[in-house]
C-alpha cells in the first residue's frame, strides 16, 4: 500500500505489471484499488459516489462564494451532494476573522484555525484562496485528495494574486481551473475542468473576482457531482505559458511616472486601487513616486502629453509617458548701478 500511495502523484501509468490491470491514480489515492484499510487508520471502503464529507480551506471574499456554494448544496437534501462541510481558515488580526470565517461562523458551520485541520474523517478537500502549502501527509488523509478552485487558466498565472496579474498585464481573456493539487508546489497539479471568459474592458480586480468566484462555485459543484470520473479523467498541465503570479508589495503599487505608459498607470489603478488587503499588510492601492522636480499644474500639463503627443502625432495616448519639462535657466540680468551725488 505504501508503494501504490507514492505513486500516486507520479506520470499515468500507461499499462500495467505483472499482467494486473492498470490502477488510475485517483483510485490509487483513494485507496479504491482492493486493498481494505490503510496505514493511516481509514475505514475498510471508500465511498465511490455522493454524499461527499468535505474540509474547506479558505481565506477571502473569492473563497468565501465557493463556501457559500457548497453549504447550499449541504443544505439541497433532494440532491444529497455533500453530507458534512467543515472548515479551516487562518487567524486574523481583525476581531470579526476574514470573510470565510465570518460566513462559517453566521452558518454554523465548524471552524479551525490553521494549522489546526480537525479530526474527522473526510472524502475530499476544497481549496480556494487559502495561500498555504498543505504537506504531503495532508493531502493522503483524504481518499479523493484535495481540489484547488484557482482563478485563471493555468499554467498561466500560478501563484497568490492572479485576479490582479491578469489586470495588471491587459489580459483580454481569462478563467478559472479545478485542479488537485500536489504537495511541495503551488497550482501544478492536473486539471480537472477548466472553462475561459472575457476579461471586462476597463473592468477592475474587484469586478474580476465577483465574475470568477461565481464561475469558480458553480464549477466545483459540477465537479463533485462526478468525482471519480473527473479525476480519472484529469490531465496534465502543459509546459508551455507557465507565468507567476506573486503577491503584490507596496512597491508594485508604485507608479513610475517616466516608465510606465499612461495605459500601464490606468491598469495598475484598475488592479490594486481599491484592493483592500485582508492580512496584516492592510490597504495596498496606488502609491505616486516623487519626480526629482517639483511640478506647478501647468508643467504638470505641458510635460505629460502637450509637447510629447504634438510632435508624436501617429502615437496613441496610451503610449504616452511622462516627461519632465526642463525649462531653460533664466538669465540673470545684470543690475543697473545709479551713481549718487
Amino acid at each position: 500500500m505504501r508503494v501504490l500511495v507514492r505513486c500516486c502523484w507520479g506520470p499515468l501509468p500507461v499499462g500495467g505489471c505483472a499482467g494486473r490491470k492498470p490502477t488510475p491514480r485517483w483510485r490509487a489515492l483513494a485507496g479504491l484499488s482492493g486493498s481494505s484499510g490503510g496505514e493511516d487508520g481509514r475505514g475498510a471502503r471508500v465511498r465511490e459516489k455522493p454524499p461527499w464529507r468535505v474540509l474547506f480551506f479558505g481565506t477571502d471574499w473569492f473563497a468565501r462564494e465557493t463556501l457559500r456554494a457548497l453549504h447550499a448544496a449541504r443544505e439541497n437534501k433532494e440532491e444529497e451532494l455533500i453530507e458534512n462541510l467543515e472548515v479551516v481558515t487562518v487567524p486574523s488580526p481583525s476581531p470579526k476573522g476574514l470573510p470565510v470565517k465570518q460566513y462559517a461562523i453566521q452558518s454554523q458551520l465548524p471552524v479551525y484555525e490553521w494549522p489546526d485541520v480537525g479530526s474527522g474523517e473526510y472524502d475530499v478537500g476544497v481549496v480556494a484562496s487559502f495561500g498555504r502549502l498543505l504537506s504531503e501527509a495532508l493531502i493522503l488523509k483524504f481518499p479523493y485528495g484535495i481540489l484547488n478552485v484557482h482563478p485563471s487558466c493555468l499554467p498561466r498565472w500560478r501563484g497568490p494574486a492572479p485576479i490582479i496579474h491578469t489586470v495588471l498585464h491587459g489580459d483580454t481573456v481569462t478563467g478559472v481551473t479545478i485542479m488537485q493539487i500536489r504537495p511541495k508546489r503551488f497550482d501544478v497539479g492536473p486539471i480537472l475542468k477548466q472553462e475561459t471568459v472575457p476579461v471586462p474592458p476597463k473592468g477592475t480586480s474587484k469586478e474580476l473576482e465577483a465574475l470568477l468566484s461565481s464561475l469558480g462555485a458553480s464549477m466545483l459543484i459540477s465537479v463533485l457531482k462526478n468525482l471519480p470520473e473527473s479525476l480519472r479523467n484529469g490531465r496534465q498541465q502543459p509546459t508551455e505559458g507557465v507565468t507567476q503570479a506573486p503577491k503584490i508589495s507596496a512597491a508594485t503599487s508604485c507608479i513610475k511616472w517616466e516608465e510606465q505608459t499612461s495605459e500601464q498607470i490606468f491598469r495598475l489603478y484598475r488592479a490594486v486601487g481599491n484592493i483592500c488587503s485582508d492580512d496584516k499588510d492592510g490597504w495596498i492601492g496606488v502609491q505616486s513616486v516623487m519626480l526629482k522636480k517639483k511640478l506647478t499644474a501647468t508643467d504638470f500639463y505641458n510635460g505629460y502629453l502637450h509637447p510629447w503627443y504634438q510632435k508624436n502625432s501617429q502615437a496613441q495616448p496610451s503610449q504616452c509617458t511622462f516627461q519632465t519639462l526642463r525649462l531653460p535657466p533664466k538669465k540673470k540680468q545684470k543690475k543697473k548701478i545709479v551713481a549718487m551725488q
